[in-house]
């Protein structure tokens, strides 16, 4: 069932910058009363202060309780009609020599935000037979990443988690779409090594948000002719696509060392 955006109630998280702030920028054109979530909450407040109606707060999405209290502040102005969990951060490097504190913290984020965000709009939602969410995931959800072992797992288990719980929701009007961008020109891919690879926008990103209240597709892949590339890896042996990414020299692409991803990487250590 789709959803009517103009009026409608929107919680995204992560929305202080990158797809997050694109996303909100997109839901207030239609018409949306947004709620912007994000651990920084100075970018998040910088975002709502441009735009008329919207409000932003301070949100831990590992946290349940924190984000209770960001749902709270939602629920103010009615039921929630829609929920983006974009929230996500990436640790790159050998994952050997990464901090495993770090890598907890990672998945924390990027699955335990998910979870949380799910579960607590879900049963209202049913209840209301009305509702959508948005789940970013990656299409580091469909292949491996070397380079960034924690963050490929993650976007796995979020396309995973996204698929099974629309199973479990079946027949309650509520939808889930999973968009599973390839690399989003953000701070996520500062610094990095990407000639060759599909490259989009933010704005692109959170045009496909919007999309998804209208069609309510169960994933949307951005750039969209790269959907079958998880059954493509999966089909190939696994030697073999080693082989491949090591001649392509995805560990070096993926996690190179310079000024912007230590940047980055100083930045999402405080998240």
């Amino acid at each position: 069932m789709p959803i009517t955006l103009n009026g409608a109630v929107a919680c995204v998280t992560g929305g202080g910058r990158g797809i997050g702030e694109a996303a909100v920028r997109a839901l207030v054109d239609q018409g949306a009363r947004v709620v912007i979530g994000d651990i920084d909450l100075a970018a998040a407040q910088a975002v709502a202060a441009s735009l008329s109606g919207v409000q932003a707060v301070k949100l831990d999405v590992a946290d349940p309780d924190s984000f209770e209290e960001f749902l709270k502040v939602a629920r103010e102005m009615g039921p929630v009609d829609l929920l983006v969990n974009n929230a996500g951060i990436m640790r790159t490097g050998a994952f050997v020599t990464l901090d495993p504190a770090s890598l907890h913290r990672e998945m924390a984020i990027n699955v335990g935000g998910v979870i949380n965000g799910m579960r607590l709009v879900l049963p209202e939602m049913q209840q209301r037979r009305y509702g959508h969410i948005v789940n970013v995931s990656s299409m580091a959800g469909k292949m491996t990443c070397s380079g960034a072992a924690v963050y490929t797992a993650s976007k796995f288990a979020v396309a995973s988690l996204s698929r099974t719980v629309r199973a479990e929701i079946a027949g309650y009007g509520v939808s889930i779409t999973t968009v599973m961008p390839s690399v989003v020109d953000t701070d996520l891919t500062a610094g990095m090594n990407i000639r060759g690879i599909p490259k989009a926008r933010p704005c692109e990103i959170a045009a496909e948000v919007v999309a998804s209240c209208r069609h309510g597709q169960p994933e949307v892949t951005m750039p969209k002719w790269l959907f079958p590339i998880g059954a493509i890896e999966q089909a190939l042996p696994e030697r073999l696509g080693h082989w491949v990414k090591r001649m392509a020299g995805a560990q070096e692409r993926i996690a190179p060392d310079n000024a912007r991803t230590r940047k980055y990487q100083e930045r999402v250590s405080r998240s």
